[in-house]
């Protein structure tokens, strides 16, 4: 049993940044305080509820009928949900101010406590899946269980990878002091890093998003000071990346993992070759979608050649333009109203009840995520809003998200959880709706041009990007195997798929090659990139299908919502006459892209 953290990127004081008043998280729908007393009871209360389920269960499990195994069930899920609550509220609190000593300090003590609580459970997965299958059918297919059955076909996946019960105990024990506190000192480094650009000392998120100005000579600039500040600390996340791979390739090794990527795959319940398949679609696509893309921004740039700091550059057509956050907000839930009123209802809450987190503050970690905590309460958002168009997207990714573990909710705690694959599904969705209603509404042809061009970053950045950024992990965790990697191991194998992935357009200066030094999903979830691109071809497939007035489809869309981890891709996407292991369902998706390209291309005549 494992409660991670969300996934990053001072008090709740509103924060406003220039942008309108910018909403802070109100934690107090999971605690009070971090020295409420309710907090104490739920931790004290953990402890009995482990120790008394261990007690009542290990070695009994094959016993149970349907109706015990039911009651087991329900006493599993109430122990999720209290130690999911703790860490969600230790956890949040720790990424609104990852500098800060005192949520550092109630992070990792939850964190130790928890996990020394939850070692007795370590039994439950392995005794469950040694289960004989005949006895296992025969209890799960009784109406009482049946519905949880997928979660633990999806458990029993795992029975060939499996440890004896004494070292499952043991990884269980020191992951508190192996991989968690890797992530830590990966996300306190990069949360403490300063950049001094054109006089001004800007965190990592500020810094990034300079990269996107319209000013040239402010995007080199950023740009140079990110390859200074990644050079002096390369050896710390060279470190890091290291023994992060290495601790993975061990314990890989011993659970007769056939390929690093083999763990992803399982919790992630899609077939390996359907990856393969989507991974050589986008590849072998390259040349019609990023190479042929930043051909043309080179020349509506007029340069011979593109600069990294030019791959995120506004068109020289756009206007520059703070978008205040009201805006933002109107333009996303205006658009998810379009599509289905209930989708901006279910939303609407995330803005008036302290939901989101939005500003950019000292220590707070970079990037953006939507966490859904347990599901007895409700997800909470995190941005970094800057007012850049490309925000109001990740406000619509992220409030995609949302939506989706509210609606994935009514599961309950061992189903609402979606594989990563489809957990990206209404996240993208929810982009392309916003796309979409900002698209029919351009009134000249160099505002439908911007909006063109700038959806197509974005999906080259969740396609192209995020599979290039799953070659480079790959190489990585397979050169990692055959020895320890210095920072130019690492430098080169980074190249090696930029130069593949972005094309001729580009030359690339003297620093850039420490640029995967940032990326946190390679710290936090090796291989959980291509689940982007998943995402995007999924939701390119599911548009054409709501374009084309596939019938019911916002009722088939919500009703996929809804089912959460219940149900496997094929059967999700079953109503909407898909099936992501048709590899020609990649070519949809990709074909998507390449038409906005086309059209931008014959713009030029």
């Amino acid at each position: 049993m494992t409660f991670p953290l969300p996934q990053p990127v001072f008090d709740a004081n509103a924060s406003t940044g220039g942008f309108g008043d910018l909403p802070d998280w109100d934690l107090s729908d999971l605690y009070p305080a971090p020295d409420a007393p309710e907090f104490a009871r739920d931790m004290a209360q953990l402890e009995k509820d482990c120790a008394a389920f261990a007690a009542d269960y290990e070695g009994k499990l094959a016993t149970l009928d349907a109706a015990q195994m039911a009651q087991c069930i329900a006493r599993y899920e109430v122990i999720e949900t209290t130690a999911g609550r703790l860490m969600s509220y230790a956890g949040l609190r720790y990424y609104q101010n990852t500098t800060d000593a005192g949520r550092v300090k109630l992070m990792a003590d939850a964190q130790d406590k928890i996990t020394t609580f939850t070692t007795p459970l370590v039994f439950f997965s392995l005794e469950f899946n040694r289960i004989d299958d005949a006895r296992y059918e025969a209890v799960f297919n009784d109406p009482l269980v049946n519905r949880y059955k997928r979660v633990f076909d999806r458990m029993r996946a795992m029975k060939p990878h499996q440890l004896s019960d004494e070292m499952e105990k043991f990884l269980h024990d020191q992951s508190v002091v192996g991989a968690a506190a890797w992530n830590r000192l990966f996300d306190e480094t990069t949360a403490a890093l300063e950049f001094e650009v054109l006089g001004e000392t800007l965190n990592l998120e500020a810094t990034t998003t300079l990269l996107s100005d319209h000013d040239r000579a402010k995007r080199e600039a950023a740009a140079r000071e990110l390859a200074r500040v990644f050079g002096e600390n390369i050896k710390i996340f060279a470190r890091v990346h290291n023994t992060l791979a290495k601790e993975k390739e061990i314990e890989d090794r011993w659970r007769k993992m056939p390929t690093p990527q083999t763990g992803r795959h399982l919790s992630n319940d899609v077939e390996p070759e359907v990856v393969e398949a989507l991974r050589n679609a986008v590849v072998s696509a390259y040349p019609r979608l990023s190479h042929r893309y930043y051909a043309l921004k080179a020349r509506w740039l007029g340069l011979d050649k593109l600069q990294v700091w030019d791959r995120n550059a506004p068109l020289p057509t756009e206007a520059p333009r703070k978008i205040m956050w009201d805006e933002a907000r109107a333009t996303v839930l205006e658009a998810y109203a379009a599509f289905a009123p209930q989708m901006a209802e279910l939303a609407q809450p995330f803005f008036d009840k302290g939901w989101i987190d939005a500003g950019v503050k000292p220590g707070k970690a970079p990037g953006a995520f939507a966490h859904p905590t347990v599901t007895t309460v409700h997800p909470y958002v995190m941005l970094n809003y800057l007012g850049k168009p490309r925000d109001v997207m990740t406000l619509a990714h992220e409030l995609g998200h949302g939506v989706h573990q509210v609606l994935a909710a009514g599961q309950g705690e061992m189903l609402a959880s979606t594989p990563l694959t489809l957990a990206e599904t209404a996240s993208v969705f929810g982009e392309m709706l916003t796309f979409r209603k900002l698209l029919d509404g351009a009134k000249t042809k160099a505002e439908r041009k911007t909006l063109l061009a700038g959806k197509v970053e974005d999906m080259i950045n969740t396609v192209v990007r995020q599979i290039a950024f799953y070659d480079f992990e790959c190489k990585l965790h397979a050169a990692r195997a055959q020895g320890e990697m210095t920072p130019d191991d690492i430098n080169a194998l980074w190249m090696s798929v930029q130069a593949e992935s972005l094309g001729p357009a580009f030359e690339f200066m003297e620093g850039y090659e420490t640029f995967w030094s940032y990326i946190p999903h390679f710290v936090h979830s090796p291989f959980y990139v291509y689940a982007y691109a998943f995402g995007d071809g999924l939701v390119n497939a599911l548009y054409a299908a709501y374009a084309d007035g596939l019938p019911e489809f916002q009722q088939k869309y919500f009703e996929m919502l809804k089912a959460g981890g219940s149900k496997h891709h094929k059967e999700l996407l079953a109503p909407f006459g898909l099936d992501a292991s048709d590899p020609a369902f990649w070519d949809k998706g990709l074909s998507m892209i390449a038409g906005f390209i086309d059209e931008l291309e014959a713009m030029e005549d």
